[in-house]
């Protein structure tokens, strides 16, 4: 009998959590950002061991930009200090950002050359 009760509760605090986890229905929160499907522009920042493609990117400010980090050698991705925003390689994110110019630099661990792994983001 107790080892009916036990696996009766061990079941029910499964369903619970597996409920507690379960569904991905993709609502977006109040501060989060467009749907991709949104973005007017798309820039690819390609990563490479040590460096990206270009040392300075443009965006258009106040706009919807979908940004998208690829990996052509190494695990590489991106933060743009003093937004709060990282992108890991492969992935991308839409983001709307006020006129500025802020610092990229890589935010994986990629080796000797990673504190140099850096670029501007200018927006205008």
């Amino acid at each position: 009998m107790q080892r009916k009760i036990a696996y009766f509760l061990t079941l029910t605090a499964l369903v619970l959590a597996l409920s507690a986890c379960g569904g991905n229905d993709n609502k977006e929160s109040g501060n989060s950002a467009p749907a991709a499907e949104s973005a007017s522009t798309e820039v690819v920042i390609k990563a490479a061991s040590w460096e990206f493609d270009e040392a300075e990117y443009a965006i258009p400010k106040d706009t919807p930009v979908q940004l998208t980090v690829e990996n052509l050698s190494g695990a590489h991705g991106i933060e743009i200090i003093g937004q709060d925003i990282e992108i890991r390689g492969g992935k991308s994110e839409v983001v709307t950002l006020p006129a500025g110019t802020y610092e990229i630099k890589c935010n994986i661990q990629c080796g000797t050359g990673h504190t140099k792994m850096t670029a501007k983001l200018v927006v205008s």
